[in-house]
């Protein structure tokens, strides 16, 4: 199987990332984290992105906050899919984030999931994975079936 390869700009974004790493562990999809700047590490940022193919890598996830251009470098570098996540900061809420990873020119495209949307992020890697690995879809639908019982359940359980 793939891996996947989890890039954040920085350490402070270690809680939001490590959702992304429970998911991954979750469904038994192998999976490597890294810290890599767009800006202070420039060139292992790029060089990481021009070997994740050959590295043995499925599809990349990338986190940053603020300027968020993190994603945007590493699609620049490969034809994997990378799906970034957007990280709320203190001055705009993760609306600066969420801008610079989803305004992506023509060409360099980068799936975007919500502000902190790790969990989201992680299960579609594990969906692009899952065309190609028939044991990965079943847990995806097992998965999907397990949350619709849940809603199920409460629903049973709710006296207005």
């Amino acid at each position: 199987m793939k891996k996947i390869g989890i890039i954040m700009g920085s350490d402070s974004d270690l809680p939001v990332v490590q959702k992304a790493a429970d998911t991954l562990k979750s469904l038994d999809i192998p999976y490597e984290v890294h810290i890599y700047s767009a800006h202070r590490t420039p060139l292992e940022a790029r060089d990481f992105a021009l070997y994740a193919r050959k590295n043995g890598f499925g599809a990349l996830i990338a986190a940053a906050g603020m300027a968020a251009h993190l994603a945007g470098a590493l699609a620049a570098n490969t034809t994997l899919p990378v799906i970034g996540i957007p990280l709320k900061s203190a001055a705009l809420d993760g609306m600066d984030a969420l801008f610079a990873t989803v305004q992506m020119p023509r060409g360099i495209p980068v799936a975007t999931v919500a502000i902190d949307g790790a969990v989201n992020a992680a299960l579609l890697a594990a969906q692009i994975l899952a065309v190609e690995d028939e044991a990965l879809a079943a847990k995806l639908d097992a998965r999907r079936a397990a949350e619709a019982d849940a809603v199920r359940e409460k629903d049973k359980a709710l006296k207005l």
